[in-house]
């Protein structure tokens, strides 16, 4: 066999051996989609808590499975467990409002119309924008007996899926154990199969783990505070559902710069219309100088921080995330605009030097 022959048989080998390892590769996987939420979890899990697991390894004379089981341990309590109390009240407190909305004790036209009785240049604002109030009112409220009927509907379903959901748990809660006893090992693994170059490669992953360190601790910190003011005023001017609406501000607080202002505001907004003015300019007050100032102070300093992004650019890209990903976006949002910035900085470092 000539020389040129070898060469060619030896493309012909790299070639197929490259399109089998991209196959095998997207078979893997297609066979861990389905777990893929626990998976992602147990990674998060892995890289918060990997300080405290190297903590506990120094303190218990190198034991990486002793060290690794009272990191989840220390997780599951401080996280897991009031996790899923909030959760549990949630789908409580959501078929509740779902049987008020149901049986017209809770009837937001009727809120809606004395909103618009007692402010009437809302319907002429509406109007020379060409919409129509008595439509949006119905959207309103079809939208309102909709949700809540889906948390009525899931409280259901999680009673029936308990086993299913406990499953789902003990599996990203068995993941994230290797994650933590083994996680420097995966990552040299990664850098020795990624054909990038070493320091690079270090760069990326080190960044990686930055942002998302800052993205769930920081996100979620600022959540819990923004809920928790929220539901607490919720319930000191006797709202009803401070508890429902408190989580619902968690959640929305996830979005940088909107966040629980689009509950309180409103409600507000009901308040002064009603004639409760010494509540609605409490609200209006706790709500612009406690939550507001809470994610204008915490936000910044745990987030753009430590992701070292601009306010613009975490605010797009966790709605780019949100979009795209659903409730993991607030994470994989902003970590895709940071190593997106990374690669455009070790490509202007590395391969245009020229122009600088």
């Amino acid at each position: 066999m000539s020389q040129i022959q070898k060469s060619e048989q030896s493309r012909l080998e790299k070639f197929t051996f490259l399109m089998m390892l991209v196959l095998v590769s997207l078979l893997f996987v297609l066979l861990l989609l389905p777990f893929w939420g626990a998976i992602f979890w147990a990674c998060i899990i892995g890289l918060i808590f990997s300080p405290m697991y190297q903590r506990l390894l120094r303190m218990g004379k190198q034991k990486p499975n002793l060290a690794a089981l009272g990191t989840l341990l220390i997780c599951f309590v401080i996280g897991i467990i009031p996790s899923l109390f909030i959760i549990i009240s949630f789908f409580r407190e959501g078929a509740s409002l779902y049987n008020r909305l149901k049986s017209g004790e809770f009837d937001i036209a009727d809120r809606i119309d004395k909103v618009q009785t007692a402010f009437p240049g809302i319907k002429s604002f509406f109007d020379r924008f060409d919409l129509d109030i008595n439509s949006i009112q119905s959207q309103l409220s079809d939208f309102a007996l909709t949700s809540s009927g889906y948390i009525a509907q899931n409280a259901l379903a999680l009673g029936q899926g308990t086993l299913q959901f406990f499953v789902a748990l003990g599996l990203m809660l068995y993941m994230a154990f290797f994650m933590l006893r083994d996680g420097d090992k995966l990552v040299a693994t990664l850098v020795r199969a990624l054909p990038l170059g070493n320091e690079r490669e270090y760069l990326l992953f080190n960044k990686f783990a930055e942002v998302v360190r800052a993205t769930v601790k920081g996100n979620l910190l600022v959540a819990a505070v923004q809920g928790i003011l929220g539901g607490f005023i919720f319930w000191v001017l006797d709202i009803h559902g401070a508890l429902l609406w408190g989580v619902v501000m968690t959640l929305l607080s996830l979005i940088p710069v909107i966040g629980a202002g689009l509950i309180w505001g409103p409600v507000a907004i009901y308040l002064f219309a009603i004639g409760d003015w010494p509540h609605g300019v409490i609200l209006v007050a706790y709500g612009a100088g406690v939550i507001g100032l809470a994610d204008n102070i915490l936000r910044p300093l745990l987030v753009g921080r430590d992701t070292k992004l601009p306010d613009y650019i975490v605010l797009l890209s966790t709605l780019g995330g949100f979009s795209l990903f659903g409730m993991n976006g607030f994470v994989l949002g902003p970590l895709v605009a940071a190593l997106f910035i990374a690669f455009w900085e070790i490509f202007i470092r590395e391969f245009n030097t020229s122009k600088s």
